[in-house]
């Protein structure tokens, strides 16, 4: 199952507005947004919708294996607001990455679009680094750009995203505000991992950094498995190897997709990132 948090729609549907664009490389789709939609966004996830949207989820306790991060705080990664395409406020995880730009976020590919379908952009993007319990310490950046592989746009294969963020109020970039991690592409599949996610499981419901620790193992399908039972809220959130926890850095090698189990399960699965992965993330650093 799917990770991202799904909040009963309250209200009709909106259309939805951001454009898909003919990116340059033929092996990914980007969406933009316009710089009203953008500043739409910022003023649409306000303090208080945001509370709302953890409390309108119930998806059970939170399992034994997921646990909250008590380290170096995570500036690097947040939650991703955003309107999904039936309407529905909604969120998942995200991270800040080392770019060229300064300004790249990874997440999975459907806390971006709908997969394999034509009604497959979401609106209202906003990326939350470091949140916890309504605390934005590092503020709150807005999305123009989405960049998924068309494998998963087309055939929802390879459930990556990267995303391009605008600079914040006071005009600095986002990871010159909290650091970014390191992507590694093509790496061997194994060896201890963290995975991080703001599940919408109790008590938490969305408002807290939980973690779980395993060794990767590979799976069919071009995936790698890790013993986990995040639910629903943490699709996109990191997996680190050579993960420091003094600093909160360590190398990106997957991001949370999906779990066994109707909710979560006990192990959760990420794509190996290979060539689609570094595609999508040189066509977000380009933006």
């Amino acid at each position: 199952m799917l990770l991202v948090c799904v909040v009963p729609v309250s209200e009709a549907a909106a259309a939805p507005q951001g454009a898909v664009s003919k990116a340059p490389d033929p092996s990914v789709s980007t969406m933009t947004f316009t710089a009203k939609e953008r500043r739409d966004a910022l003023a649409y996830w306000t303090p208080a919708r945001i509370k709302a949207v953890g409390r309108s989820v119930d998806l059970g306790p939170t399992g034994p294996r997921s646990q909250p991060w008590r380290g170096t705080a995570m500036k690097t990664v947040g939650r991703l607001f955003f309107v999904n395409a039936s309407g529905a406020d909604t969120w998942c995880t995200a991270t800040a990455v080392n770019s060229a730009n300064h300004s790249v976020v990874m997440a999975a590919g459907h806390c971006v679009r709908r997969p394999a379908s034509p009604v497959n952009t979401y609106l209202d993007m906003v990326f939350v680094p470091g949140y916890g319990k309504g605390r934005q310490p590092y503020g709150a950046f807005a999305v123009r750009a989405a960049v998924t592989p068309r494998t998963w746009a087309e055939d929802a294969v390879n459930d990556v995203a990267a995303l391009v963020v605008d600079a914040d109020a006071k005009g600095r970039k986002l990871v010159d505000v909290v650091g970014g991690q390191t992507v590694a592409f093509n790496r061997r599949v194994g060896g201890k991992t963290v995975a991080f996610g703001y599940p919408a499981t109790r008590p938490q419901l969305g408002e807290e950094l939980l973690h779980c620790t395993g060794t990767a193992e590979p799976a069919p399908a071009g995936e790698q498995a890790l013993p986990c039972d995040m639910g629903g809220g943490a699709s996109g959130g990191p997996w680190l190897t050579d993960f420091d926890a003094t600093t909160g850095k360590g190398v990106l090698v997957s991001v949370n997709s999906h779990g066994d189990g109707p909710e979560s399960g006990t192990h959760m699965y990420g794509p190996v990132l290979g060539s689609a992965a570094k595609a999508v993330y040189e066509q977000a650093q380009r933006g």
